[in-house]
């Protein structure tokens, strides 16, 4: 037999106000499951929230009282309802349990037809401790129906009433408050969803008969309305101690809450078969008219201008930025209570407006970051940086701006406004060069900003020609008396030759002087008659407390994405130079995430772009992970008027045609078995480290993996662990070597690019071997020039060259076959090597090759090219990006595509 525990027992572990609480859990059916095994009881209680908790209790016997020292609940509480309710409901569904209780705790939990008669119930002891009944706080219940009573079944509809009742604000201070109660017609019989009562005495043909409710119904009206976010409290209603059960709204929108509780919820309700009655005295104030939604612009302190933002309510101007920080905290669009079309919310006054939601919308994709960013006025303003002016002209779009004292800020602003008016200049003669149409518009494009003092970013395609349109554009400001301190012209090492050569050839009437090297101190101090200064990002970033010293007329950044990392030092230094203009130079802005355009803007045009971190949650995570078109027009629009971009398609039309094609080869048997065997033992170190660490942490893992399965791609003895021995085989440099014995005899003069520099190593032989001359260019190659000039000149057919050192500053338009021994992650540094070949003065179609392993990493690369491609063009205005991520290496590694990337495809 299990141990048996009374009443007493009971309270006495229990205090009385859980007692009332888990009697409330079980008279509205919220303990789903209750089972005895043994002394034990477990059971399944629901809370009002409908989250479920799990109990356990174990009645033990101390001497001559019962224990329940073993009670355990998931929701942490030892003493809590749910034990509570699990013990009512064990005691009224198993009688062996019960040793005694008092006869109104038997009515609250045992049915009426499981009571013995009323003259045989057992009597009650009393002790001196504190009066039982009076604690335990029983439901109201009636005398059950006798034996032979009629118990009437009748179906129990919902009858919703929103009225004003006299009760506690959220304050404590006793108000007249909306709130919601909740009854039951039982076949035209009303009973208030508060009393706890089982059945419901009445009178049917002159008789007295009972209807039985249905708490299960109950419940599930109850949860209909849970998702509404009500707070349920009890106010005095005369009729009971306990007073009435209500619901009620709180919270700064509790008044837009009810608006849109009676315009959608009601009728959704009535629709399920609900009754539904409103007091007329019930709700808030709807105002009547809400006009005009605006903007005042005003200049501010020295470099600021302040946003003072207003709605028009009731013919009254009200401060319409509260209301809009209010939207914003509440989870912004996605968030808001929208009824056909409008948004509802609330005046600090209580006062529920209506507002254009569509409007609203566009407006908080605006504000969000200018919130963050702005300083505030005593009036609540946004006072905002001058570089952030671009803004103005989109909340135009959006509102009715007024500027007011704003003649400093509106002029600004002009300089943004629509398509610009590009004035004509004249290239001065000294410049010894021809331009093209599109290359003279360039120049005067760079002489409208600088004229109004914008930095440009020169985005043109490869081989378009943007050093001569850079250089011209010093040309007409040294023309023009401008270049009163020098230009200066940062570059990667390999390009400082292609700098100087292209500088003598157009502009030989500029003094030009190089700071590379251990002599570049002492010409540092001799730069007052010098024009231009070409140097390096290595060595700026090691000289720039010198650097920053001087001034500078003119900083140009060539393949500017060299800066493309906020927190690289050659970043920070470029940012630390003095200069009245700037220019970035590059054909890819962006090659793996919008963090490069923002660290590229930040030395263009601070405060464009506003701060990296806002910058992040308004543009960057909405952009790459959830693909928003609004939001991305917006950065697009915010961009565009300080980048040019033309592409060879648009402009240079004389150019023959570039075919590129895909040439699959399959592994060899022993270097797929040796593929495979490092795909499989890798892949499981890769995901180890990602379950521990996050994806940024684990980056040189996963990346000398993947370098491990490219490598075994191309040559097995490029990788560098002991799965290869006895693996000679190479797939793929045997085909190589098949193309190029077929090629040069037809007269294909030939461009050979890989990043392995290793790999150039192991084609050298090989092209001995066959007895094919050719020449080499790679980073540690000192003299670069003269390779160039013998592939040029005709001597060889094949140029060797490492992807890094030779993807930018050559001109090679005596080749027409391109061919890319092995795929890089970005599409954009293989397309700037294929256009070495394909560019103003080639007059051959240009074949590009690209040698693919099937089945492997690099086939894989492929479709991560082009999602790369689509980021990258988000600077150009055309297509959509998507973020590198965990589930692209689960995909590099031979998984099943992404959900993402499959729709990218």
């Amino acid at each position: 037999m299990p141990v048996t525990f009374s009443a007493e027992d009971f309270d006495r572990v229990f205090d009385a106000t859980v007692v009332r609480r888990a009697q409330s859990l079980m008279a509205l059916g919220f303990v789903k499951d209750v089972t005895l095994k043994g002394d034990t009881i477990d059971g399944v209680v629901e809370d009002m929230d409908g989250t479920r908790r799990t109990t356990t209790i174990t009645p033990e016997r101390k001497g001559s009282r019962i224990s329940f020292a073993e009670r355990e609940c998931t929701c942490g509480e030892r003493g809590c309802r749910h034990l509570a309710a699990t013990a009512l409901a064990a005691l009224a569904k198993f009688p062996e349990l019960r040793k005694q209780a008092p006869k109104q705790l038997i009515d609250t939990i045992i049915p009426a037809r499981e009571r013995p008669p009323a003259a045989q119930a057992p009597r009650v002891r009393q002790t001196g401790r504190r009066p039982k009944a009076a604690n335990i706080a029983p439901l109201a219940m009636p005398e059950a129906p006798e034996a032979g009573a009629m118990v009437l079944d009748r179906k129990a509809v919902p009858l919703l009433r929103l009225r004003r009742l006299q009760g506690p604000d959220e304050f404590n201070r006793s108000r007249m408050i909306d709130v919601l109660t909740l009854d039951f017609d039982y076949g035209g019989v009303r009973v208030d969803g508060a009393d706890e009562a089982q059945f419901i005495r009445v009178r049917s043909g002159g008789q007295i008969a009972f209807i039985r409710r249905d708490p299960a119904a109950e419940a599930e009206a109850l949860d209909l309305l849970r998702p509404d976010g009500f707070v349920q409290m009890r106010v005095a209603d005369g009729k009971s101690a306990r007073g009435q059960r209500v619901l009620v709204f709180r919270g700064p929108e509790a008044a837009a809450k009810w608006h849109h509780f009676v315009a959608v919820r009601v009728p959704e309700l009535t629709a399920l078969g609900w009754q539904s009655h409103i007091d007329a005295n019930f709700g808030p104030q709807l105002a009547e008219n809400v006009g005009n939604i605006d903007v005042t612009v005003e200049d501010g302190e020295a470099g600021t201008f302040s946003l003072e933002f207003g709605v028009e309510i009731d013919g009254e101007r009200h401060p319409l930025l509260p209301i809009l920080e209010n939207l914003l905290a509440k989870g912004g669009i996605e968030a808001a209570q929208i009824v056909e079309g409008e948004i509802i919310t609330s005046l600090e006054d209580g006062r529920v407006i209506k507002l254009p939601a569509e409007r609203i919308k566009r407006l908080l994709a605006v504000m969000g970051d200018l919130i963050e960013a702005a300083g505030r006025t005593a009036d609540k303003n946004l006072v905002l940086p001058v570089g952030a002016a671009a803004t103005v002209l989109e909340l135009e779009d959006v509102l009715t701006t007024s500027w007011q004292n704003a003649a400093d800020i509106e002029a600004y602003v002009e300089r943004f406004r629509g398509e610009p008016d590009i004035i004509p200049v004249i290239v001065p003669p000294e410049f010894k060069g021809s331009l093209r149409p599109y290359q003279q518009y360039g120049v005067d494009w760079l002489q409208h900003l600088a004229s109004h003092g914008l930095g440009g970013f020169l985005a043109d395609d490869m081989g378009l020609g943007k050093t001569a349109q850079t250089i011209a554009h010093i040309c007409v400001e040294h023309g023009e008396g401008r270049l009163t301190s020098p230009a200066l012209i940062v570059v990667p090492t390999s390009l400082i030759a292609n700098w100087t050569a292209e500088l003598a050839k157009f502009a030989p009437h500029l003094k030009v002087e190089v700071l590379h090297g251990i002599e570049r101190h002492e010409k540092r101090e001799q730069l007052d008659d010098v024009n231009v200064v070409v140097t390096t990002y290595t060595v700026l970033t090691r000289d720039i407390e010198a650097m920053k010293q001087l001034p500078w007329h003119l900083v140009v950044l060539d393949e500017a994405q060299a800066i493309k990392s906020p927190e690289a030092r050659a970043t920070r230094a470029v940012c630390m130079l003095k200069t009245t203009n700037k220019l970035c130079l590059s054909g890819t802005p962006i090659e793996n995430n919008l963090d490069e355009l923002w660290s590229q803007f930040a030395f263009l045009m601070p405060g464009l772009l506003g701060d990296r971190r806002s910058f992040t949650k308004r543009f960057r995570t909405p952009i790459e992970k959830n693909g928003d078109p609004l939001v991305r027009g917006q950065l697009v629009a915010r961009i565009q008027p300080f980048i040019l971009r033309r592409t060879k398609q648009e402009v240079a039309t004389e150019l023959p045609p570039k075919h590129t094609i895909l040439r699959r080869i399959t592994l060899a048997p022993d270097q797929r078995e040796l593929y495979e065997t490092i795909r499989g033992t890798l892949y499981e170190t890769v995901r180890e480290q990602m379950a521990e660490r996050p994806l940024a942490q684990s980056r040189v893992i996963v990346l000398d993996a993947l370098l491990k399965l490219r490598q075994a791609c191309c040559d097995p003895r490029l990788v560098k662990i002991g799965e290869n021995k006895g693996t000679e085989s190479s797939a793929k440099l045997d085909d190589l070597m098949e193309m190029v014995s077929e090629l040069i005899p037809e007269g294909r003069r030939i461009l050979v690019f890989s990043q392995f520099t290793s790999m150039l190593d192991l084609i050298k032989p090989r092209l001995h071997e066959a007895g094919i001359a050719f020449v080499e260019l790679r980073g540690d190659t000192r003299d670069r020039a003269t390779p160039v000039q013998r592939f040029e000149a005709g001597e060889v057919p094949l140029f060797l060259i490492s992807l890094k050192a030779g993807g930018r500053g050559l001109n090679l338009t005596s080749a027409d076959t391109v061919i890319h021994y092995d795929p890089w992650w970005n599409p954009a540094i293989e397309a700037q090597a294929s256009d070495r070949a394909h560019r103003i003065g080639q007059t051959k179609s240009v074949f590009v090759y690209k040698l693919i392993a099937t089945d492997t990493v690099e086939e894989r690369i492929l479709e991560l090219q082009q999602r790369k491609a689509e980021l990258a063009s988000i600077a150009f205005a055309d297509g959509a990006g998507m973020a590198f991520s965990a589930e692209d290496i689960d995909f590099l590694f031979g998984a099943e595509p992404p959900p993402s990337a499959a729709r990218a495809a």
